[in-house]
């Protein structure tokens, strides 16, 4: 049976960090995950619109096999910004690639549109690269979930969306996390709601305990915010398993039936749904085959139930332009 890591953040994974930035009257934000020591990494995009920095090099063909942080941000294009803060923070503290008397940070990072969310974009200087090196700064082992870091103004198709995070440990004795900025075309609720998507695989009331929903709406009408085109929903599995990289994007790849169990409808054109895996390489595998198709598998509920705690813990702004599902 799985069970909750402690704090049942992505945090459970021992050598992992987060750490958020927010600016609130522009309402949008950023979120760090960082290693104590460089972490094996892999990526795989399932969204028809994304934005990214440095995800071809995690492909299993490429040389660097470990970056330094992970970075998800809002912003839209400004936000790929948030990257440049923290690799030159990074550098400053002596971390990165080394090549010869130089280190070289490596710091993928995605983004999500929150332009249209009622915050004031009016800046005279990219706010990103700043808010990136202060969620660096942040780093810890809590944060806050909700309307924090990248989640801060992020939205979904009737509520606020928000930032989330869950962990499971397994039977084996390895740990698995989720971290998701929830900014979908598509909803989290069934209907009206209250009642949530990914409730069938929620653990010990983490997003209000209500169960399944009784009724459920035709599927071939899904309720979207598409007249907007303001999505995204960006997220990092991980894990304290020993992966290669090509475990790794096969664990992210696993982990995006997280995204189709809490969204609907999830991976549209208009999203660009992303989600990196993150793996220390703390404990080896015993069974390969069993022990990647099971993480996997808690790849995916893991990440479903970061993606309804997010919208749970979301808090209400001035100047919103959503309810929160608190307001149900």
């Amino acid at each position: 049976m799985f069970q909750t890591g402690a704090l049942n953040l992505i945090t459970d994974i021992a050598g992992l960090r987060v750490g958020n930035a927010a600016d609130h009257g522009v309402k949008t934000g950023v979120t760090v995950l960082l290693g104590d020591a460089p972490f094996t990494c892999g990526v795989h995009v399932m969204g028809g619109a994304p934005g990214t920095r440095e995800t071809d090099l995690l492909a299993a063909d490429k040389t660097v096999e470990q970056v330094d942080a992970l970075v998800l941000s809002g912003g839209s294009a400004f936000g790929l910004d948030a990257a440049s803060g923290v690799a030159d923070a990074l550098r400053a503290q002596g971390r990165g690639f080394a090549v010869g008397d130089q280190n070289v940070p490596i710091v993928p990072g995605a983004i999500l549109f929150d332009l249209l969310n009622g915050g004031d974009k009016s800046w005279a200087e990219n706010p990103y690269k700043r808010l990136g090196a202060a969620a660096l700064s942040a780093a810890a082992v809590q944060f806050d979930l909700g309307t924090a870091g990248a989640g801060t103004g992020a939205t979904t198709a009737q509520l606020k969306g928000g930032l989330g995070s869950a962990s499971v440990t397994l039977p084996s004795g390895h740990g698995v996390g989720a971290l998701v900025a929830v900014n979908a075309l598509g909803s989290a609720i069934v209907g009206d709601g209250p009642h949530f998507w990914a409730a069938p695989f929620e653990l010990n009331g983490e997003f209000g305990g209500r169960g399944v929903a009784s009724q459920y709406p035709d599927p071939h009408f899904p309720v979207t915010k598409l007249a907007q085109h303001a999505n995204t929903t960006i997220g990092i599995v991980a894990t304290d398993a020993m992966l290669t990289q090509a475990q790794c994007t096969r664990l992210a790849t696993a982990a995006h039936d997280g995204f189709a169990r809490a969204l609907v409808p999830s991976h549209t054109p208009m999203d660009g749904d992303l989600i990196f895996a993150a793996a220390t390489g703390a404990k080896p595998l015993e069974n390969t085959v069993v022990d990647t198709l099971t993480l996997g598998h808690a790849a995916a509920t893991c990440m479903a139930r970061a993606i309804a705690r997010a919208v749970f813990h979301a808090t209400p702004a001035s100047g919103d332009t959503l309810p929160c599902w608190s307001a149900l």
